[in-house]
């Protein structure tokens, strides 16, 4: 376990790689699916209160941070008309079967499920950038991805012990960063075959 001020460095570099998307989408040179980061703009910031009722500490900072900045780069996506990605009828599936993970954490207000539910709503949302990913990783910057990887990891290594509570969130933002930046870092699309239109 190493010093739980760790966390704010952990939070600093996540917030350095969304800043860098920030701009880069304020450019026009990335293009965020707005679906997806609308949702990833809810669903962490549900996850953050629930940790909160739970008595989750300062680990909790990198919970907010993941939702607090996709919003700012939703925000981004309508400044510039060359950061506008199209969404498709699939995108919105995904968004409406997220937003009902949400009302399910409505429902029950128990914090434990509160956050399985964040985490099932963020992934549902994360599944049109994860395909955009794959199919067009021209559209997306990838060391981001790899800067919230490395501060979900700086934080997990302040944790005295690994609760549902306390990590469950962050681990599966670890996993679901770190699949986006080698599908972008990689292009594994393209290694596949898949040729974009």
């Amino acid at each position: 376990m190493i010093n739980q001020n760790f966390v704010i460095a952990g939070a600093l570099i996540g917030a350095i790689g969304s800043f860098a998307y920030l701009v880069d989408t304020i450019k026009g040179k990335v293009k965020p699916n707005r679906v997806s980061f609308l949702m990833w703009s809810v669903a962490p910031l549900i996850a953050f209160a629930a940790q909160v009722k739970q008595g989750v500490g300062l680990e909790a900072l990198m919970t907010f941070s993941t939702g607090f900045l996709p919003f700012t780069t939703f925000l981004a996506s309508f400044v510039n008309k060359k950061s506008e990605w199209k969404i498709t009828r699939f995108d919105l599936i995904c968004g409406v079967l997220s937003v009902a993970g949400l009302v399910l954490w409505l429902i029950t207000k128990v914090g434990n499920i509160a956050i399985f539910f964040s985490i099932a709503a963020d992934f549902l949302a994360a599944i049109p950038t994860i395909v955009k990913a794959y199919k067009y990783p021209e559209t997306e910057l990838a060391w981001p991805w790899m800067a919230s990887v490395v501060g979900v990891i700086l934080t997990l290594l302040t944790l005295k012990e690994l609760t549902f509570a306390n990590s469950g969130f962050i681990i599966y933002i670890l996993a679901v960063d770190f699949v986006i930046f080698c599908l972008v870092q990689f292009r594994l699309g393209e290694r596949f075959g898949f040729q974009g239109e």
